[in-house]
Parts: C-alpha cells; sequence; structure tokens
C-alpha cells in the first residue's frame, strides 16, 4: 500500500490519530487501532493484503535436515534445507541464518569462490558475482537469507521481502550446489541438510 494512500485512509477513519500537536505523542493503542482500521479499510478497498513471501515460498515443500556452518571454529550461520521428494532438484528452499556481521559484498564473493568449484568461465563467475552484489544485504546476527531454486533461475528473500531474482542459465544450478553438490566444501554440512525427515 502506498504511504499517501494508507495516510488518507487513516485520515478517514481515525482522525484523531493524527490530532496530536507538536511534541505531543500519539497514545500507542490509538496508533494500533489506526493501522488496524486503516488494513481493514484496505481490504474493504481490495487492496492487497500483505503476504508472508517465506510461507508462499516453502508451501508444498517439506522440511529436510539442518546443520551449521563454522570457519575456524565460529559458527557463521545455520542452513535449513526445504525440497519436494528429491532434495538436490528444484523447486527448493535454502535458508541462512547468520550468526556474524557480514558485509552482503563478502558474501557474494564467498559464493563466487565456491561456485568456482562447479564453473570455470570467469566472466560468468564475475557477472554473476556482480548480481549478487546487488541482491546480497549486510547481514547481522539474527539476519536470515532464504534462496529459493526454481526451475527458471533463483530468488532470494529477507524478512518475507524479495531483495531480487536471478535468472540466468546455470546460476541457480551452480548457486545451490555450493551446499548440495558433492564437491561441496562443506560435506558435513551437506550431509545434514540431506537427511531425510524423520531420520
Amino acid at each position: 500500500m502506498s504511504s499517501s494512500l494508507n495516510s488518507r485512509i487513516v485520515d478517514l477513519v481515525a482522525p484523531r490519530a493524527r490530532a496530536a500537536t507538536p511534541g505531543q505523542t500519539v497514545p500507542a493503542s490509538a496508533e494500533r487501532r489506526a493501522l488496524l482500521l486503516a488494513l481493514g479499510s484496505a481490504a474493504l478497498l481490495g487492496l492487497p493484503r500483505p503476504t508472508s513471501a517465506n510461507t508462499d515460498v516453502l508451501a508444498g515443500l517439506k522440511r529436510w535436515g539442518s546443520g551449521e556452518f563454522r570457519r575456524f571454529g565460529f559458527l557463521v550461520y545455520e542452513a535449513t534445507l526445504w525440497a519436494g521428494d528429491d532434495p538436490q532438484r528444484p523447486p527448493l528452499a535454502l535458508r541462512l541464518d547468520y550468526k556474524r556481521n557480514i558485509e552482503g559484498k563478502a558474501i557474494a564473493e564467498a559464493s563466487v569462490k565456491e561456485m568456482r568449484r562447479f564453473v570455470s568461465d570467469e566472466a560468468l563467475l564475475r557477472q554473476w558475482g556482480e548480481q549478487m552484489q546487488r541482491i546480497f544485504p549486510d547481514v547481522k546476527p539474527g539476519d536470515h537469507i532464504l534462496g529459493f531454486y526454481r526451475p527458471d533461475g533463483a530468488r532470494f528473500y529477507q524478512d518475507d521481502r524479495l531483495l531480487g531474482a536471478i535468472g540466468l542459465a546455470g546460476f541457480a544450478e551452480a548457486f545451490f550446489a555450493i551446499w548440495l553438490d558433492a564437491r561441496t566444501s562443506a560435506p558435513d554440512l551437506r550431509t545434514a541438510l540431506l537427511r531425510r525427515p524423520g531420520a
């Protein structure tokens, strides 16, 4: 919903919520009431409701395994895999829950370094790296990124927000191979991710 439309709805349904004079705070209950009324009005006006991208992406997939990725003994992230009957074929989703501060540029560079195990075309890797640098945000402990591998490419989400998509041929396969290919640099994590549900 646009901020201007949201403002008009709040003015219409809860004018007192905007009645505070400069320096005066609006009670939290009034703010909550105004927000609820605005969301209800949006539904009446036929505007799209907020949805959980993670829930939508994971629909129809089952949770497989999870494990930790450590570097020099330090926990970097926890990974969890969702997939259909074959955890190495799309559609599948991989969520990384970060435990350290990492710049988005460093995530992209590390990804390119790992993808070099599967792809030898340096120009292509450079192109993929540039796209990932535009997509991946800086992360801090408690942040997560969800990568969704579809037959037409990869999409990346953070906190139910689409960060971006890369549909270039071969990218998604090489990117998710970082964790799922037998040539991965983290074989213990791969084993944990590919553990059959209930096993």
